[in-house]
């Protein structure tokens, strides 16, 4: 029989569901908090091992995982739910318990009051359907200050899947990419410096990249226009402008025929080209477009990017054989030779099969062998991506799952190499059973798919049988793909000014924004609807004047090293400085395993002079696919061995080299003087140091050509272990 309820129950009833609806729970309340007090991080429980025998996931990208680990994990004596101040999960933190990870928060703070609360209400997990945070909102969306020393707040607020929202500015993670720009201060960002940060905020699995810019609090300036040569041009001096950065002016004649022809073709010019392109008194910039055209079209050009995709693609002996190798290399050759639009060579990369000699591009699939390492360098190489994080966990700071990882390396699980007929030859082929990926953690079988729905770039429906490739080569190639020709541009632009718009180039990420995304958007865009002509990109480039800017700075661009308002000098890549040395010196190094007329762009992989001078100075091994194997910096080792080392010392004083020659040939002090600055500084020299040196040679007079010999030698010692040598400026 149905009977009223007093209104005092009704009113208790409802005071009960409000309650329990008030209740904290471990994924609203709780994970943050372990979070935000490192309790996951790294060097804490999150590292792959755990810490002290406990592990949680790394920054709590599985809260489920978590949850049963602080549950069970110890037989649940982490939890004290009849005193839940005695609880483990409140002393150690508190250090009322020893704990190696130190203090994270007091007894009376609002961490602690919270997991307090939740013990005592029974370490409720949650419902994902209500608690799991759908997006984040960050105020101001951008941040602009007048000048160091100013600060900023940041508000952030997470929306909840129930529709709910709050603001969690103070257990979200804030960190700065640039903290000598930008520095996190609390629950802001201070200005340290002028330039450009970006401040990464996170909670709950959930990122926002937030752009930080921080002005030349300097009076005066004055946007003074400079030339624009083209699109890139215009973007460039579009930000220059907003952050009151004044461009450099453009190069001499000098300094561009060098960087362009390292740039181009990994050569310094000789000094016959050097005296013909000065002497040239056509307009400046009609000159220098035709000279862009002239070393495109050389053979040193193909030399020169024949050796920067072989890096990496990672073309080597050890992984290849010689006859692999030598085919690899000569595949590569003719593609750039012939100007194969870049989604065809990588098309024909991805989709290679069958004997390795006889389709030299299935050498693609012998040096990583394994589906996940030949996924990994796909990405990395021509998308940008790094997934290697994803391998064990979700990626911490992407939105790229462990999943996702999975399904990727699906496509090249079914690829099989076998041995073939001739030594040393392979067959790359689709394997018909026992190819499918299965997930590490529950081993259920991973259905390829792409990184991206199908239909944001292509419509095409992934096969089931094990000819995955061709839907992977339409997918990554396609036009629609916003990583595809964006990482190659970058790429290729990071090649000519010595950093990329997202640097670094094979990182591209939401939380590593381009410097100018306006510049990244009208160089892809011009890529592809030129049908990703590499060269006509490189012409373009070398081309704007931002390329042709001198190294000078001024007063507003001083300390700018990411905007392309001046150029930065770069130290010569191994292979440059040893062609740099033979045309200085006229003098060729002698290894056994090439012609004694090979320039060293020309190597077919590292095992050609090994240990010696390329590898110091940086020649990578060609065991990874990332940029960062190749090293331009300077060391001591290196140092020790332009002052003292036989490579240098014996190609100067070698009886056939230059100086030689320009003795025995008669040339007066002065031209030798000019020759030798030609050679070795791609520049003429000055009065004063034709002066000088003249004077220096002339003091050996009455010592015979052997003593005057010897101070040429000295000066071209000198000439070749300056900076003006070493860098391409």
């Amino acid at each position: 029989m149905f009977r009223y309820l007093p209104i005092t129950s009704v009113f208790a009833a409802l005071a009960a569901y409000g309650a329990d609806e008030a209740k904290p729970t471990y994924l609203r309340d709780v994970a943050p908090i372990l979070n935000k007090a490192g309790c996951t991080s790294g060097p804490c429980h999150g590292a792959a091992k755990g810490k002290n025998g406990f592990k949680l996931s790394l920054r709590g990208y599985d809260p489920h995982f978590d949850y049963e680990s602080l549950l069970y994990d110890l037989a649940g004596r982490r939890f004290n739910r009849a005193d839940p101040g005695r609880s483990l999960m409140l002393a150690k933190p508190t250090q009322q318990v020893a704990h190696e990870g130190g203090l994270r928060f007091e007894t009376n703070s609002r961490y602690y009051k919270m997991i307090f609360d939740w013990i005592a209400a029974g370490v409720p997990y949650g419902d994902p359907a209500r608690d799991a945070v759908e997006r984040l909102d960050v105020e101001p969306q951008q941040i602009t200050m007048n000048g160091p020393g100013e600060a900023a707040k940041v508000r952030v607020t997470a929306h909840y899947a129930d529709g709910g929202s709050r603001e969690v500015t103070e257990d979200a993670t804030i960190e700065s990419n640039t903290p000598d720009v930008a520095e996190v201060a609390g629950d802001g960002v201070k200005g340290a410096r002028v330039g450009e940060a970006a401040l990464l905020v996170r909670f709950q699995g959930k990122f926002v990249t937030l752009p930080v810019t921080v002005l030349n609090p300097k009076p005066g300036f004055a946007w003074k226009a400079l030339p624009q040569h083209n699109y890139i041009d215009q973007h460039v001096d579009a930000k220059l402008q907003t952050l009151r950065i004044q461009p450099s002016p453009a190069a001499t004649d000098a300094e561009f025929l060098r960087r362009v022809s390292l740039d181009l073709t990994g050569q310094p010019p000789t000094p016959e080209e050097i005296r013909a392109f000065l002497s040239d008194r056509t307009p400046s910039r009609a000159k220098r477009s035709r000279l862009i055209d002239k070393l495109i079209a050389s053979p040193a050009y193909v030399d020169h990017w024949t050796v920067k995709w072989a890096d990496l693609l990672q073309n080597s002996r050890k992984y290849l054989g010689e006859k692999g190798a030598y085919g690899f290399q000569e595949w590569i050759r003719q593609s750039i030779a012939r100007n194969k639009p870049y989604d065809k060579m990588v098309r024909e990369l991805l989709t290679s099969r069958g004997s390795s000699y006889e389709n030299p591009a299935a050498n693609y699939y012998r040096v990583t062998r394994d589906a996940k390492p030949t996924m990994e360098k796909t990405t990395q190489v021509f998308l940008g991506v790094r997934m290697v994080c994803a391998q064990c966990h979700d990626h911490p700071f992407e939105r790229w799952t462990q999943n996702q990882y999975y399904e990727m390396a699906a496509f090249f699980s079914a690829v099989g190499i076998r041995p073939a007929y001739e030594v040393g030859e392979e067959i790359v082929y689709d394997q018909r059973r026992d190819y499918e990926m299965k997930h590490p953690k529950d081993g259920r079988v991973m259905k390829p798919n792409f990184l991206l729905p199908a239909a944001a770039v292509n419509g095409g429906a992934i096969p089931a049988d094990p000819q995955r490739r061709e839907a992977l080569a339409d997918w990554l190639t396609s036009p629609a793909n916003p990583f595809f020709a964006k990482s190659a541009v970058n790429r290729v632009w990071s090649y000519f000014t010595g950093i990329g718009i997202i640097d670094p180039v094979d990182d591209i990420r939401a939380s590593n924004p381009p410097s100018n995304p306006a510049l990244l958007d009208a160089l892809t865009k011009d890529f592809i609807d030129h049908g990703f002509d590499l060269r006509r990109l490189m012409r373009t480039i070398a081309d704007s004047r931002t390329y042709q800017a001198s190294i000078q700075t001024n007063e507003w661009n001083e300390k700018d090293l990411t905007n392309f308002s001046h150029a930065i000098p770069r130290r010569l890549k191994a292979e440059e400085l040893m062609d740099a040395l033979t045309l200085a010196t006229g003098v060729r190094p002698v290894l056994p395993d090439v012609p004694p007329d090979t320039t060293a762009s020309q190597y077919v992989d590292p095992h050609i002079g090994k240990e010696g001078f390329l590898d110091l100075f940086g020649r990578p091994a060609r065991e990874s696919a990332c940029e960062c194997e190749r090293r331009a910096d300077l060391s001591l080792p290196q140092a020790l061995n332009l002052v003292n080392g036989r490579t240098i010392s014996d190609a100067v004083a070698d009886a056939s080299g230059r100086i030689a020659k320009a003795i025995v040939g008669g040339k007066s002090d002065r031209d030798i003087v000019e020759e030798l600055y030609l050679a070795s500084l791609s520049r003429p020299p000055s009065a004063e140091e034709i002066a000088s040196a003249v004077k220096y040679l002339a003091a050996a007079e009455g010592a015979g050509a052997r003593g005057r010999a010897a101070r040429a030698q000295d000066l071209l010692w000198a000439l070749v272990n300056s900076k003006a040598f070493l860098y391409n400026y």
